[in-house]
């Protein structure tokens, strides 16, 4: 196990909820936190909430250029964190021709292979990358063909970044239902209804929260004999 007393560590999508719960851990146990969103708001929000020394960044994750300019400034960083996701995506395979398929890759599984590239001029070589797919890549759930196409393409990245980066270490962390803000776009009556039937599926009896995936992200960054895996954060969702 190491310490992350001053090691630097850059969270992209840094203002959703998962990011947020990432970067308040982090700097409690000592890291030095770069968070990086596309939000100004909500980036003085998240900045007001960390301790002094956090820094928060602009940035679209989707543009080239702009990742290139976040780690410019970002400097030297020992931990990459990349939360970054595209809300929607559900829906039945006969529809699937209707979906704009490419903005679904583009927002998530091109955003975090891209962040990975451009990262490692920047990224200490026994420096870790902590990707987030989900559940999804793995659950056969109908409906969820596009998530699962998208999340499946980050898991399937990770031994060979693992593999080819090393000694840099690269895992990923695939939660389940976690109650966040991904939600919001249902209709409340949906998603309490969505959020009731996943909890009664879940071996341990609930779903899951930003924390708990704050803390198996942290748990990956810490552990220095940890790499090329993608850990469930799930609650045994995957075994129902």
């Amino acid at each position: 196990m190491q310490t992350l007393n001053g090691r630097k560590t850059a969270i992209l999508g840094g203002t959703g909820d998962i990011g947020r719960a990432c970067a308040a851990l982090l700097a409690t146990r000592g890291a030095e936190v770069t968070i990086g969103g596309r939000a100004r708001q909500r980036l003085a929000e998240v900045g007001s909430e960390l301790p002094d020394g956090a820094t928060t960044i602009q940035v679209d994750a989707t543009d080239r250029d702009s990742l290139s300019r976040f780690y410019e400034e970002a400097g030297p960083i020992d931990d990459l964190v990349v939360t970054v996701t595209r809300r929607g995506g559900a829906g039945p395979a006969s529809a699937l021709a209707e979906q704009d398929l490419v903005d679904s890759f583009a927002g998530k599984s091109v955003a975090h292979l891209q962040a990975v590239a451009l990262a490692m001029p920047k990224l200490d070589e026994r420096g870790s990358v902590t990707l987030i797919s989900a559940g999804s890549a793995q659950a056969a759930l109908p409906g969820t063909a596009a998530l699962a196409a998208v999340n499946g393409a980050i898991e399937a990245a990770v031994p060979v970044l693992a593999r080819e980066l090393a000694p840099r270490r690269i895992n990923a962390v695939s939660p389940g239902l976690i109650e966040t803000g991904w939600w919001d776009e249902l209709p409340e009556e949906d998603r309490r209804a969505t959020f009731q039937q996943f909890a009664e599926q879940t071996p341990i009896g609930r779903n899951g929260t930003a924390d708990d995936v704050a803390h198996a992200i942290g748990a990956l960054i810490e552990n220095d004999y940890i790499t090329g895996i993608v850990l469930p954060c799930d609650g045994g969702l995957r075994l129902t």
